[in-house]
């Protein structure tokens, strides 16, 4: 999976969004996928839009990403995630036990406003340099992905291959989702995530 300069090939939209506590890392992580660049100092999020050309299993894609603010227990979910999104990566820090938490409240606000469990999620527990500081063990993460058919992995939002796992990861639950990609790896967090074969479609129907 590559980074594609925009091609005269006609790119597939693909939305993501991402979600968590705030103070996790969301804007870096975004920052770091999307522009390659790790902000050394914080910065309040309201709410930002993101979009990278990318090439993967073949194919052109767009993909947009909103970098939504830090949603708190009674945080309203955001209009701009209430629709259309394809994919969504759900953000805690593992020296914030809290955070973590607030996972599966936003879980929940996707699951209510969209009544589907089967969206593409991937759990991502970002800062884990800061071993020594760690609250939520690797394992908690795990079976939490387990427990909603997810995926899961541990990042730090300073190391950019990384990063770009998260989104490799959940474009291909996204295409599996839509049956442009078969499953034929459903580990978590593969160290090289490796294109899978497109479905065959003998009608000549368009992947979209």
């Amino acid at each position: 999976m590559t980074t594609s300069l925009h091609s005269n090939r006609q790119s597939l939209n693909r939305k993501v969004a991402v979600m968590g506590y705030p103070h996790v890392g969301k804007s870096a992580i975004v920052l770091r996928f999307t522009q390659n660049v790790f902000p050394e100092r914080y910065e309040s999020t309201i709410e930002d839009q993101h979009s990278k050309y990318m090439t993967a299993f073949q194919r052109d894609y767009h993909v947009r990403v909103t970098d939504t603010a830090g949603q708190q227990e009674y945080t309203v979910f955001p209009r701009s995630c209430s629709f259309d999104i394809n994919g969504f990566v759900l953000v805690y820090a593992i020296d914030d036990r809290k955070s973590f938490e607030m996972c599966t409240s936003i879980y929940e606000k996707i699951v209510k406003t969209y009544g589907d469990t089967s969206l593409p999620i991937v759990i991502v527990g970002n800062k884990n340099d800061l071993t020594t500081q760690r609250v939520v063990q690797h394992a908690e993460g795990t079976q939490l992905a387990k427990k909603w058919n997810a995926k899961f992995l541990e990042i730090t939002a300073k190391e950019s291959n990384r990063v770009s796992e998260v989104f490799e990861v959940l474009l291909r639950e996204i295409e599996i989702s839509r049956g442009n990609v078969l499953p034929t790896d459903r580990q978590n967090a593969p160290k090289s995530p490796s294109p899978a074969p497109s479905r065959p479609d003998p009608k000549g129907c368009i992947i979209s």
